[in-house]
């Protein structure tokens, strides 16, 4: 519970336990403690079943770690916003399905979805990114299942930052201002002025993380645009110099970004139907008429609307995001503190136990019926590899290799 609550890594807890036992109490290894989890989670696959209720599969690919990433599917009921009357948390999913894959394509992620849906059921709907083996696979699962009637929920969150790049990645001026920004955090580290430093944009999916800059430059403009003599003043102006050149794209850009953000954060929050839809395309007409961005969104708001009164669920909200799949990785690297040796192995078993609220007499009822032989067989069914094992047979066959060929030369000299 430790762990799958307080979300502390695995070598934390006997320091934790310590702080709280008795000088004679038994206090587990770390490594007992990795072992019952991974066993709950196991537990926890075994038991996936259909349910009555609709619901929503949430699926994403975790970033590549080595040559391999795993494919994560949630199953969320279809009134989770409705019910919580706010984002989505991990408490209101269930992990039905990971897949450990090197090669990771449409036919692939279909292959996933059968096993996984034959076992889980069918959704009512997928929620997913805009990524081209998620789509592909998507789409050949429907096909080849019939379940053409299962509807597909494009992330808002990827739908609005490819909105964003489509309009601003090839801009000029949008790359004058990026050259800019970068000379500046130059200039103003290790200073008094190291505060302003403006935000690092990541190179892949960077306008996913745009709006924290976008809220740098309507502040930073509002600041330069006071007339004072203090020094610090004089400094950031210099190091903004040539900031000038692209006020007017730049007032226009945190407009659109920061309008963009308060759309993600009303469906993100509230999910879509009638009463939200309308907020956001009222917000979307403040964007310029002929901008990507405004057309893009619209044009989705639009479709996913029609989604919504398709499925007969009158005012209830439909989730539309799949970010509840990026906090479920977050803390699963939280907790396993990864080291130098970067992998995908048996250690995916601890995803199903980050989600719904789990009792402790479930937990010992579940540790009760799987044992750590069945992790063992998980693994050589599921994961081909890892990369301690590949290390590890290839120093033993160099080493045996190295001993063979040591041998013959020393009795090829006596």
């Amino acid at each position: 519970m430790v762990v799958l609550v307080g979300h502390v890594s695995f070598r934390s807890v006997p320091r934790v336990m310590g702080l709280f036992s008795k000088p004679k109490d038994w206090i587990p290894h770390f490594t007992s403690v990795i072992n019952w989890t991974l066993r709950f989670g196991l537990a926890l696959l075994s038991q996936v079943a259909p349910i009555d209720q609709a619901w929503v599969a949430i699926l994403d690919h975790s970033i590549d770690i080595g040559v391999k990433k795993v494919l994560v599917v949630l199953r969320v009921r279809l009134d989770a916003l409705q019910r919580r009357g706010a984002a989505l948390q991990l408490e209101d999913c269930q992990c039905i399905g990971i897949q450990v894959m090197e090669r990771s394509d449409g036919e692939s992620v279909a292959e996933a979805l059968k096993e996984i849906f034959t076992t889980a059921g069918s959704p009512t709907a997928i929620i997913k990114d805009g990524g081209l083996d998620l789509c592909r696979g998507v789409g050949l699962w429907r096909e080849q299942t019939g379940q053409q009637q299962v509807k597909v929920i494009d992330d808002i969150g990827h739908v609005v930052a490819n909105s964003l790049k489509s309009q601003y990645a090839k801009s000029k001026l949008f790359q004058t201002f990026l050259a800019i920004i970068n000379s500046c955090a130059k200039k103003l580290r290790q200073t008094n002025l190291a505060f302003l430093v403006p935000p690092k944009l990541r190179t892949k999916g960077r306008f996913q993380g745009v709006t924290k800059l976008a809220q740098w430059a309507e502040r930073i403009l509002n600041v330069l645009d006071e007339n004072q003599q203090n020094p610090d003043y004089k400094k950031l102006r210099t190091s903004l110099f040539g900031l000038s050149q692209v006020k007017a794209f730049l007032r226009k850009f945190a407009e659109t970004v920061l309008t963009t953000s308060k759309i993600m954060q009303i469906l993100k929050n509230e999910g879509l139907n009638q009463k939200t839809y309308r907020e956001c395309q009222k917000l979307t007409q403040t964007l310029p008429e002929r901008s990507a961005t405004r057309m893009r969104i619209s044009d989705w708001l639009n479709k996913h609307l029609s989604i919504q009164c398709r499925l007969g669920i009158g005012q209830t909200p439909l989730p539309v995001s799949s970010d509840i799949i990026e906090s479920l990785f977050g803390k699963f690297k939280a907790i396993l503190e990864r080291g130098s040796m970067l992998d995908m192995n048996r250690s995916v078993l601890l995803l199903p136990t980050l989600c719904a609220n789990h009792e402790s007499f479930t937990i010992q009822t579940a540790l009760r019926r799987t044992l750590h032989k069945d992790i063992e067989n998980w693994d050589h069914a599921h994961i081909p590899y890892t990369q301690n094992r590949r290390r590890r047979n290839f120093l033993a066959g160099h080493l045996a290799k190295l001993m063979q060929e040591t041998g013959k030369n020393q009795s090829e000299t006596t």
